[in-house]
């Protein structure tokens, strides 16, 4: 069962007419938090909304997040849409889908981008604003 509340770490923006949503949680039955340093882990799903509030369609072609653990140590991840699709937004449009993150500490940060085509061929990278990972005992 995840640990979710009205607290949740959560962030929002927009970029071109493109809002991004995010919010989290913390996975504590996916999580290993005594143990071997070696073998402690963090787990957290994040729930992304995108919504084209803009006039023109937009197609989310790629992902580029940045994870960042608590000691500062940085993992990109880029590829191919998302949970594998790419969505074709019209306008009014939004697409929502869950994914997941494991830090080898108990709290975090992501932030990136959506790299989006207009039906004209223009391309933009739609911001993911900065969002926490964190577990309960770390929400202030």
């Amino acid at each position: 069962m995840s640990t979710a509340s009205d607290d949740a770490p959560s962030s929002e923006t927009v970029t071109q007419g493109i809002r991004v949503r995010v919010s989290c949680a913390f996975l504590p039955e996916h999580s290993v938090q005594d143990g071997p340093e070696a073998e402690r882990r963090w787990a957290f799903s994040y729930t992304v909304t995108i919504t084209n509030e803009g006039r023109d369609a937009a197609t989310l072609l790629a992902r580029h997040w940045f994870i960042t653990d608590g000691a500062g140590r940085v993992e990109q991840v880029r590829g191919p849409g998302v949970v594998g699709f790419q969505p074709a937004l019209a306008d009014g449009q939004a697409f929502t889908y869950t994914s997941g993150a494991v830090l080898r500490t108990a709290h975090g940060t992501m932030h990136g981008t959506f790299l989006m085509e207009r039906e004209d061929g223009a391309r933009f990278d739609a911001n993911i604003a900065p969002f926490a990972l964190v577990t309960p005992d770390h929400i202030q």
